[in-house]
């Protein structure tokens, strides 16, 4: 067989293994969803699907890719700060690129930084009273930004734990975590969203708040009452305090919430909501023929528990109101709007423009767009029913999850079931809706690789989205990387939306499990080049440095400057309690020094200017070679000092 005879062979080879492929992907999908007794309405082929196999993906992507490949010694135009999902911290990638850039360690330990292991990191993740991690695990969704004036600031990004309903804050500055909050009387925190103004004063046009949404019904309080007795638990939407990561109040609801969006105005804040039957088991939370997206009047929530009309749960102090539907009656006076949106959400997104929200169905083949402004009409008494803030609801795909906006009137929603991204207009919708039978909702479809989860834009959750990029998170990838075993990495596919058609340009692997993220652009991030010393109350400096004892505590202050340590050895004895403290001297931008003490688990960096301690029982004698592990220097494996643990 002559060669191009052998490449035409494994062309056709490919394409016949990737359409299997997505055929028994698709088909695993339907059958799960069968098995949970569930039918998915047909959905209607509209607008020109991009099929092909991976080989013609990749060659589409070489034919329109042109101009995306950043060459060696260039900068991305775009970074993109993702979740880890269970590896329990966030990333940073540079776009389109693909380039990992930074793991930022928040719920996770880190033996290259020291999170988990300095005293600074234990104290931000919090221990038990024997100075122990409290939890080591986390389970990071949701990453997003603050906000000015309706766009990114620069100032903080939020992300989420699910597994033990935490929020963590990450200055920009540093690209580290520096607060976490756990949040009181709440189990499965999942979506997760700052304000972009304040609700009351529209001269504060920045983010001063950030919400939360618990998606488990528990106890309350969750202390052994109750627990057989589902009826009787609930679920809480939680506002926390931006600037003092304190929980501010917390809502309760009907229903368990997923994502979370906010308006451009401060005025609402809302999630998507699965089982507003409040059931208990699976049966009982597919009974209702819709589920619902639930809008919080951020104003008259604050206003109630400003007047005291509120209650505690058990230990906690936080005011807690009732937003369930039954107590909510009048619109004039209610916290919260119940919309109904198609079964079983996945997803609210907010269009640039300010005027939707957007819910997808999960398991109706629709995407439900919400007038805002519809809204505040119910709420000022003026709908007559909250479905009427409805104004579109097209046939898009099946399984539609999360959908992104390019800035031109366009949305984006990823189709789980069918492995692709679909393309279509808002106003058409809304035309459609209306009933015009000539308007054109759908624009594109293209297939992704394969199964797609969250999508997101540049810039594309802002005023400014600019309609670049689009980042395609697929739970699957199969065989579009070498095999690395049982655990495949994902697939994350960049696609240039800034044509007329879309292009996929490049694959990207992702270590398991990412799920959300934001595009944003290079200009928006301003980091730090070095710490201020003087940050640091436990700074090492000439004057302080050196070995003190109280009892059997000892305290070893140490200076490091390439390729020393101020102390070349450090002398304690069996069974003391040493606390070391060190502090990078050196002022040149990336010499890092690292720290490692063999036998005793202690490993750590310290960026210049930093100052960084860990504490330690010198539990067995012997003499211990503390060692730089961060290159700093020609001479860097000569960076060493001593210590003698004396019996």
């Amino acid at each position: 067989m002559d060669r191009d005879s052998s490449n035409k062979a494994g062309n056709e080879l490919d394409t016949e293994v990737v359409n299997a492929r997505r055929g028994f992907l698709g088909k695993s999908a339907m059958l799960g969803l069968a098995g949970a007794t569930l039918g998915l309405a047909g959905c209607k082929e509209e607008g020109s699907a991009a099929k092909g196999s991976a080989s013609a993906s990749a060659a589409a992507a070489a034919k329109g890719g042109g101009g995306h490949e950043i060459a060696p010694g260039q900068l991305d135009d775009y970074y993109a700060f993702t979740s880890a999902g269970h590896g329990g911290e966030a990333r940073i990638i540079g776009l389109p690129s693909g380039r990992t850039l930074k793991r930022i360690p928040v719920f996770n330990i880190d033996c290259m930084v020291g999170w988990g292991i300095t005293n600074e990191s234990k104290k931000i993740i919090g221990t038990k009273a024997d100075g122990s991690l409290e939890y080591k695990t986390g389970d990071t969704h949701h990453v997003h930004g603050s906000y000015k004036d309706g766009t990114y600031d620069g100032r903080f990004l939020w992300v989420n734990d699910k597994i033990h309903s935490r929020l963590a804050r990450i200055r920009m500055d540093t690209m580290e975590c520096d607060k976490i909050t756990k949040l009181p009387n709440v189990m499965g925190f999942h979506g997760i969203f700052p304000d972009k103004c304040d609700p009351v004063d529209p001269k504060i046009n920045y983010t001063t708040r950030v919400f939360c949404g618990a998606e488990f019904h528990i106890p309350l309080p969750n202390d052994g009452h109750d627990v057989n007795d589902p009826d009787k638990w609930g679920c809480l939407f939680t506002c926390v305090d931006a600037d003092s990561m304190e929980v501010k109040w917390q809502c309760r609801v009907d229903g368990n919430m997923d994502l979370v969006a906010t308006s451009y105005d401060g005025k609402l804040a809302a999630s998507n909501q699965y089982n507003t039957e409040n059931g208990h088991d699976l049966t009982s939370m597919m009974s209702a023929e819709r589920d619902a997206c639930v809008f919080f009047n951020v104003a008259r929530i604050e206003a109630m528990v400003k007047a005291g009309k509120f209650v505690t749960i058990g230990s906690s102090k936080v005011p807690v109101v009732d937003g369930r539907k039954a107590a909510n009656g009048d619109p004039k006076s209610a916290l919260t709007c119940y919309v109904p949106v198609g079964k079983n959400p996945h997803g609210v997104n907010a269009s640039p423009d300010g005027k939707y929200f957007v819910c997808s169905g999960k398991l109706s083949p629709t995407a439900t767009v919400i007038d805002l402004s519809l809204v505040l009409k119910w709420f000022a008494g003026e709908l007559k029913t909250e479905r009427d803030a409805v104004v579109a609801e097209p046939e898009i795909g099946l399984g539609p999850l999360h959908t992104a906006f390019d800035g031109r009137g366009n949305a984006y929603t990823s189709l789980f079931l069918d492995s692709q991204c679909v393309k279509w207009n808002v106003d058409a919708a809304i035309a459609q809706y209306k009933g015009d039978k000539n308007a054109k909702v759908i624009i594109e479809k293209m297939d992704v690789h394969y199964q797609p989860g969250h999508n997101y834009a540049s810039m594309g959750e802002t005023k400014e989205a600019d309609g670049k990029y689009l980042n395609s998170g697929n739970k699957f990838s199969k065989d579009r990387f070498l095999p690395v075993g049982p655990l495949h990495p994902e697939t994350e596919q960049l696609i240039d939306i800034s044509g007329a058609t879309m292009k996929l340009v490049a694959d990207h692997t992702a270590y398991s499990e990412p799920h959300d993220g934001i595009i944003v652009r290079r200009d928006v991030v301003k980091t730090r080049q070095i710490y201020n010393m003087d940050d640091f109350p436990l700074a090492v400096k000439p004057e302080n440095a050196g070995i003190t004892r109280q009892g059997n505590k000892v305290t070893v202050r140490m200076m490091s400057v390439a390729p020393n340590y101020s102390l070349p050895e450090i002398k304690v004895k069996k069974g003391d309690e040493v606390t070391l403290i060190l502090t990078n001297h050196d002022k040149v931008e990336d010499l890092t020094h690292g720290c490692a003490i063999p036998t005793y688990d202690i490993c750590f960096i310290v960026n210049p200017q930093e100052t960084k301690s860990v504490t330690f029982k010198a539990d067995h004698a012997g003499a211990f070679w503390i060692y730089c592990t961060h290159f700093c220097h020609a001479l860097h494996l000569e960076m060493r000092s001593r210590l003698l643990v004396e019996a």
